[in-house]
């Protein structure tokens, strides 16, 4: 699986460029999924959040209105009940799946629950592009600061795709807690590498390597 992991979406003309070269042909020519299942537990996301990003009315973090061939919707929380049958072929068939924002942990569970985790090693070609806790739950912790919804096992562990972790989000106008000062002092709670991105930012995994996309100002904690 190919990863373009971002803040806010396909925010400029670097990260449009990046997702058109992971995929390998135009947007126009690509099939998507689009997942909205980390909306439901964010407690900022509102009754319309997830409406909102599959109906592609999200100019601030442009995902599903980027002109895509086919858009169907991937929702984690009802795959349990109707069986691989009903949704693993619509997913190896999609170039990409979209998955937006909004709580990382309770993403990750139903991930899990769903059998969309167990199923992501054997998606060779198909790109994921997330958007803050779509990029968060494929590294391996998100830090207490970023715990909102509680798994029942507890803790702050994601699936741990990627070796690194990720703040999102840097020095957002409307996010005061989100400073660089503040990344720092989460990022020294982190074990192993961790980045802080802002909104202009994304980090691009492909082929075994890892490379920062951005318009924008980001830094790496080692």
């Amino acid at each position: 699986m190919r990863l373009l992991l971002t803040s806010a979406g396909v925010k400029n003309a670097s990260i449009h460029t990046a997702l058109v070269d992971l995929l390998g042909k135009p947007i126009a020519d690509s099939n998507a999924l689009c997942i909205p299942t980390a909306t439901y537990a964010h407690p900022m996301a509102g009754s319309g959040a997830a409406w909102r990003f599959i109906s592609g009315r999200e100019p601030r973090t442009p995902m599903c209105e980027l002109g895509w061939k086919s858009l169907g919707v991937l929702e984690l929380t009802a795959l349990p009940s109707i069986g691989e049958d009903g949704w693993v072929p619509t997913v190896r068939e999609a170039d990409v799946l979209l998955v937006n924002g909004g709580d990382p942990l309770y993403l990750c569970h139903w991930m899990r629950q769903s059998g969309l985790a167990d199923l992501l090693p054997s998606l060779r070609e198909t790109v994921w592009v997330g958007l803050s806790a779509g990029s968060m739950v494929m590294t391996p912790r998100i830090g207490e600061d970023f715990v909102g919804w509680k798994p029942p096992a507890g803790g702050d562990s994601t699936l741990g795709v990627v070796d690194f972790s990720i703040f999102p989000h840097l020095d957002h106008e409307d996010l005061p807690e989100n400073t660089m000062a503040d990344a720092e002092r989460w990022a020294a709670g982190i074990p192993g590498p961790a980045y802080a991105i802002d909104d202009e930012t994304a980090i691009r995994v492909a082929d075994g390597s890892v490379d920062v996309i951005s318009e924008g100002h980001w830094k790496l904690f080692s």
